[in-house]
């Protein structure tokens, strides 16, 4: 058996000119997409903190003997840090966007 080498040449990787995260061509998204993805950022912020919060919670009332009411998990933590990660968001990726319509004119 022969060992040949490929005929075909492998592409090299592409260079974008906007801004990417994890891949993702953020620079180059619609209006849409980027409340989409703004959105969805405050969500798992939100659901994130509210996790972290519930377990501190439960290992405090475990081991302290604490009344800590689970509720406050997601009114004083999850909420609010999922409310400015999705503001952050999303004026981060208006402001790319807006950056990109002003460039094409």
């Amino acid at each position: 058996m022969t060992h040949s080498s490929p005929t075909t040449a492998h592409p090299g990787p592409q260079t974008r000119s906007g801004s990417s995260l994890f891949g993702v061509p953020i620079g180059d998204l619609g209006w849409f997409a980027s409340l989409l993805i703004g959105v969805a950022s405050g969500f798992m912020a939100f659901f994130a903190s509210t996790f972290c919060a519930i377990v501190f919670i439960l290992f405090y009332n475990t081991i302290a003997h604490g009344a800590i009411d689970f509720a406050l998990s997601y009114r004083r933590v999850g909420f609010p840090i999922g409310i400015i990660v999705m503001a952050v968001a999303l004026s981060y990726l208006a402001t790319l966007w807006f950056k990109r319509i002003l460039r094409r004119s």
